[in-house]
């Protein structure tokens, strides 16, 4: 870790092992230097701010001394008490050492033939999808795993699992919090490695965005199969390439992660799966935005692109069993602007309730917006209100679009908010002059029911109550009877 906090051309450094913290009596030097641990961690700061970051480690508790110094001689020096005894060129340690690249082959992904996917006929049909999609354990409430811990976190949890996009955390002794969202999508990653990757890159910081908090660092955990394979290389070293593009595109630093190889089940690599999260500020975290209707009358606004795609999508997927591509693209300047405007507007109070639009597309989202926040537990009610919504896109929308793709296709820079009508005109005129789209679809009501209708056809009329069972039950049941 010291040599790559050096690896700028002409760097060095000169640590001394007698001054790491819980040096064990009788260590070597090189044990204390390359021994691994998941407790410690290296900053390079200013000497200016030592004390500052002195205090800082002493108000939490946790244990830091100064190891050295970053020197201008290329060299990574190791000192114990004194005497040298390591002296290397960082340049042989990093840029210098030796490479393997194995060779790489990506198949071209399979396409969606849209003859072989019927488009649904009626509300009926369009229903029951809408029910499917929400049984599958990508979208089901989580509440059955997150009710075993101990989520409230020393009463520092401002958003409580399931009323926000991310999970927000005060920090104590300060007025800021901190937000924080995991995404990764292995069928994504498979169908095409660098969009995929890059997608959940973008999933999780509009996540971080949608409840008020602006990204600030990136970690991931890259999960494939076994690189010895040519197709698993190529997936890799492409999805590499997706999450360092992405992460310029945000301007989103890595600050971390790891790399779990050689997964397989029965002799099959496991689906190429980078799991991203990002960790982002909330300046004033009674600012925030929660992912649920709040109030009847809201009104209910798409932010961004109306267009979903079936590539890919959980609605592809669990309505007819088809994984294919291609991928919806990404247009990373609308992808910034949509969360500067999010987060804007939730700072300044516009917007309390914002939702994205991710697994199974607006009319997953609009369901979960109705569902209160969800259950703290299963059997537990809502925290919030059960309310419902009455949707109706323009019919102009479905030319040349497919009605599935309008309700169930995915795609980034796309986001749901609700707020009152001066707050909805405000953002109306916000996002003209960001050239962002931003269509009021409706409003949210007191019946819980949630109707959608496009250019006045009646496409989805369904009972929130009966949504939210199949929502909240589909995991416990699925554990019930091993399916």
């Amino acid at each position: 870790a010291c040599a790559e906090t050096a690896g700028r051309a002409g760097t060095g450094v000169d640590i001394d092992v007698a001054r790491v913290p819980r040096r064990e009596p009788g260590m070597t030097a090189y044990e204390v230097v390359l021994s691994e641990s998941q407790e410690r961690m290296l900053a390079l700061v200013a000497p200016e701010r030592e004390a500052e970051v002195r205090e800082i480690c002493r108000r939490w508790g946790v244990e830091a001394a100064v190891i050295g110094r970053v020197t201008d001689d290329g060299l990574f020096r190791v000192r114990e008490e004194g005497r040298v005894v390591a002296e290397v060129s960082v340049e042989v340690l990093t840029r210098g050492a030796p490479t393997y690249t194995p060779p790489a082959h990506l198949p071209p992904p399979p396409v969606v033939d849209p003859a072989a996917v019927a488009d649904p006929r009626d509300r009926h049909e369009a229903g029951a999808a809408l029910r499917r999609l929400l049984a599958s354990p990508a979208i089901a409430s989580k509440a059955w795993v997150y009710s075993q811990f101990d989520h409230m976190v020393q009463t520092n949890t401002v958003l409580r699992p399931g009323s926000g996009d991310a999970a927000v955390v005060r920090v104590p002794g300060s007025r800021q919090a901190i937000a924080a969202a995991v995404d990764g999508n292995g069928r994504y990653t498979a169908l095409d490695p660098r969009r995929g990757a890059a997608l959940a890159v973008a999933e999780a910081a509009r996540n971080v965005s949608c409840v008020g908090g602006r990204p600030l660092g990136l970690t991931n955990c890259l999960n494939f199969g076994n690189p010895e394979h040519p197709e698993v290389y190529g997936q890799l070293s492409a999805a590499v390439d997706g999450l360092a593009e992405a992460c310029r595109e945000l301007g989103i630093p890595v600050v971390g992660g790891n790399v779990s190889l050689y997964n397989e089940t029965g002799g099959r690599d496991i689906d190429p799966t980078p799991v991203v999260g990002v960790v982002g500020v909330l300046e004033d975290p009674s600012r925030l935005a929660v992912n649920h209707f709040t109030d009847p009358g809201q009104v209910i606004l798409l932010l961004g692109p109306p267009r979903g795609f079936l590539g890919g999508s959980e609605y592809l997927k669990r309505v007819h069993g088809c994984v294919a591509g291609p991928l919806a693209p990404i247009d990373w300047e609308m992808e910034r602007r949509v969360q500067e405007l999010v987060r804007r507007a939730v700072a300044d109070g516009t917007v309390r309730v914002a939702h994205d639009l991710a697994e199974g597309g607006l009319a997953v989202a609009l369901s979960e917006m109705c569902f209160g926040g969800g259950s703290p537990a299963p059997g537990v009610p809502p925290a919030g209100a059960v309310l419902g919504a009455e949707v109706d896109l323009p019919s102009g929308w479905v030319h040349g679009c497919r009605v599935d793709e309008l309700l169930f296709g995915e795609a980034p820079s796309r986001v749901l908010l609700a707020t009152d009508p001066d707050g909805a005109r405000l953002l109306a005129e916000r996002a003209s002059a960001w050239e962002v789209p931003c269509t009021a679809i409706g409003r949210v009501i007191r019946e819980p029911r949630l109707r959608l209708r496009i250019g006045g056809r009646l496409w989805l009329d369904e009972p929130v109550g009966g949504l939210l069972r199949v929502w909240e039950e589909a995991i416990p049941c699925a554990l019930a009877t091993g399916g």
